[in-house]
């Protein structure tokens, strides 16, 4: 009989923290992502504090700004953090 194992990381990383790194890496502020973006700074800061999700609008908007990221990667990383974050909390609650 096969077991289950569990293909899930015990920390959920919101996908801010990558489209952080990513600005970063090209020298643009989040100020400057949001001109760009048309997007509020606040909303942008959001994402990047992990209190704001990428929503599909959102991802569009990324992939506009940098064409070699797909809106899908952004709509990826958001759904792996959710469900991660779901099954954290899962695991967490006494069976």
């Amino acid at each position: 009989m096969a077991t289950k194992t569990n293909a899930y990381p015990d920390i959920a990383i919101p996908p801010g923290e990558y489209l952080l790194e990513e600005i970063e890496a090209r020298g643009i502020s989040q100020k400057e992502l949001a001109r760009r973006m048309g997007r509020p700074l606040n909303a942008i800061n959001e994402i990047v504090n992990g209190k704001k999700a990428i929503t599909a609008e959102t991802a569009l908007q990324l992939e506009e700004v940098m064409p070699e990221i797909p809106a899908r990667f952004w709509l990826n990383l958001e759904t792996d953090y959710q469900l991660t974050r779901a099954l954290i909390s899962k695991r967490a609650k006494p069976a």
